[in-house]
C-alpha cells in the first residue's frame, strides 16, 4: 500500500498576540505557518480548529488551560528543507524546535510532526 502525499507539520496552539510576529520569524527560515481555521485543506477549519484545541487542552489536564483561546496552527516546511521523498533533514527540525522553544511564553507543543495533506501553494509568476 502506497502512502499518500503528504506535509509534515508540527500542530502547535499561538497565543493570537504573537500570530503574525511568530509567522514572520517562521519565515525567514523557510518555515510556513497555516491557521487550521483558515487552511485550504480544511472542509469545515473553524470545527477542525475547535476540536484541534480542545484535543490538546484535554490531554493535559488543566497544564495547557491559559492557551484555551489560541489559535491552532500547522507548521511545515519550505522548498528550503525538502528532498523529494527522502526525510527531512535533521537542520529542518532543530530549526523548527529551536525557534518555537524561543517562543516559549506564547505556544505549545508537542516536539513531534504529524502529517496533513499538501498545502496547494501559490505558483509564482514571471
Amino acid at each position: 500500500m502506497r502512502r499518500l502525499p503528504h506535509e509534515n507539520v508540527a500542530t502547535v496552539l499561538v497565543d493570537p498576540g504573537a500570530l503574525v510576529d511568530l509567522e514572520l520569524d517562521l519565515m525567514r527560515q523557510d518555515l510556513r505557518l497555516w491557521p487550521v481555521s483558515t487552511a485550504p485543506i480544511c472542509a469545515d477549519g473553524p470545527r477542525a480548529a475547535f476540536q484541534i484545541r480542545r484535543t490538546l487542552l484535554m490531554r493535559h489536564r488543566g497544564e495547557w488551560d491559559l492557551a484555551e483561546d489560541w489559535v491552532p496552527v500547522w507548521i511545515g516546511f519550505g522548498p528550503r528543507w525538502q528532498r523529494g521523498a527522502d526525510p527531512l533533514p535533521w537542520a529542518a527540525h532543530r530549526a523548527l524546535w529551536d525557534t518555537l522553544e524561543a517562543w516559549g511564553p506564547h505556544v505549545r507543543f508537542h516536539k513531534r510532526l504529524g502529517g496533513v495533506r499538501r498545502f496547494p501553494l501559490p505558483s509564482e509568476t514571471a
